[in-house]
Parts: structure tokens; C-alpha cells; sequence
């Protein structure tokens, strides 16, 4: 139902205290985002912990607010914009809480080893 009727879904990276409903959310949408919340799309926010998501989109005749909390994980948004726009399957996959876009790895740190510094021959 929802996804047939959303123009562009938009989610916004930065964490939002979750109290915060319609008016709140909308006026994020309008003040920060810039965007017009009465223009179709769903607009998405998480919280500091990543583990809570909130959208509010308009239906024509009122808004609409849906919520996700994970049980376990994160919702992870692909790239680093501040703000960034979804497909219907990103979007699945985000409310599935699957890691989206390129992981980072572990960064091995070289230590400097001193035991084999008394083993190289010196000229």
C-alpha cells in the first residue's frame, strides 16, 4: 500500500531523538532537510543507536508515521551523504536491517618488531 503511493523515499543520516512525532519530524523535513513534506515522498530518520527508525509521509489526507525497532542489529544507510534517496528494495532491505554498500574492514596496524632488528646483519 505504502510503496505505491511514495514518490522518492529520503532518509536522513544524522541520529533524531525518537520522542519526536509528526510535528517534530515535519519539522525536520521542512527546516533541516528543506524538503516539503506534503510532496509525496517518505522521509526516514533513525536515532543515535541505530537500532530505531521513524518515516512520516503524506497520503493525502494526513500524515502517516511508521516505526521499526530492531531487536538486534543496526540499520545501515549505503554512502555518506546527510541526506540520500532509496529505491523500494534499498528500503526492504534497510527495514531488514541488512548491511547495505561496502563494509568496512579491520585496519591491521604493522607493530615495529625490535627482536629482529639485532638479527640483520649490519655492514
Amino acid at each position: 500500500m505504502l510503496s505505491r503511493n511514495v514518490k522518492r523515499i529520503l532518509a536522513y543520516r544524522h541520529p533524531v531523538d525518537m520522542r519526536k512525532q509528526f510535528d517534530g519530524l515535519i519539522g525536520i523535513t521542512r527546516n533541516v532537510l528543506r524538503e516539503d513534506p506534503l510532496d509525496g515522498s517518505l522521509f526516514l530518520f533513525v536515532n543515535r543507536r541505530g537500532n530505531y527508525l521513524k518515516g512520516v509521509f503524506w497520503d493525502r489526507t494526513g500524515f502517516f508515521l511508521i516505526a521499526k525497532r530492531l531487536e538486534q542489529g543496526r540499520f545501515h544507510l549505503p554512502g555518506n551523504e546527510v541526506t540520500q534517496e532509496l529505491n523500494a528494495q534499498t528500503f526492504e532491505l534497510l527495514l531488514d536491517g541488512i548491511i547495505l554498500g561496502r563494509r568496512r574492514r579491520n585496519a591491521v596496524q604493522m607493530k615495529h618488531d625490535v627482536t629482529r632488528e639485532g638479527r640483520i646483519a649490519k655492514p
